[in-house]
């Protein structure tokens, strides 16, 4: 992968506002590079320790299987309403690209 489309990757998941969510899918293709949902989530892995990643779900609306404990208490601390590891239905918001 380029820097660049690192640095894109990065730069769209800091831009989720605290409160919101997005998915891996629609970071990657606001990041320019739609399809490529498993490489955001390689970056957020590799270098994500200083970004919101507890904001991106997976496309189900679930906590990463991983780190789902503290994913979902993030959440909740911002105020957002997490159930069994997952967003409710009605509660997921989808950021468009």
């Amino acid at each position: 992968m380029d820097e660049a489309a690192h640095e894109r990757i990065r730069a769209a998941v800091a831009a989720i506002p605290a409160g919101t969510t997005s998915t891996y899918g629609a970071v990657a293709a606001e990041a320019g590079l739609p399809g490529r949902a498993r490489l955001v989530g390689r970056v957020l892995r590799e270098d994500g320790h200083d970004l919101p990643w507890h904001r991106v779900l997976r496309a189900d609306g679930t906590c990463a299987p991983h780190v789902a404990q503290e994913q979902a208490a993030r959440l909740r601390a911002e105020g957002i309403l997490v159930e069994d590891g997952r967003l409710p239905r009605a509660s997921r918001a989808r950021r468009e690209p």
